[in-house]
């Protein structure tokens, strides 16, 4: 077997908030995770969806982002977008 090459192989300290909720129409498990990494930016992962994105305010503005990364409806994204607006 050939010897791994990495592109990268970094440890750092992060912050993860874990925070679940109810919307109108579904349950919401989240992790939330604050890293240096990513310009700044969170890494939220839906733990119920298994799904994630890497989310800051200029994402939460972007028409359809929170549609595509998570699978959601246009009322279901708003709820999520509502929320995360509070803490990112």
């Amino acid at each position: 077997m050939s010897e791994r090459f990495f592109l990268y192989n970094d440890t750092e300290e992060t912050k993860t908030r874990f925070v679940s909720f109810l919307g109108e129409h579904q349950r919401y498990d989240l992790a939330i995770t604050r890293t240096d990494r990513h310009y700044g930016k969170y890494l939220v992962l839906n733990m119920l969806g298994n799904r994630f994105a890497i989310i800051g305010p200029d994402d939460l503005e972007e028409e359809g982002y929170l549609e595509y990364a998570f699978g959601l409806d246009e009322a279901d994204a708003e709820e999520l977008r509502s929320f995360l607006l509070e803490i990112i």
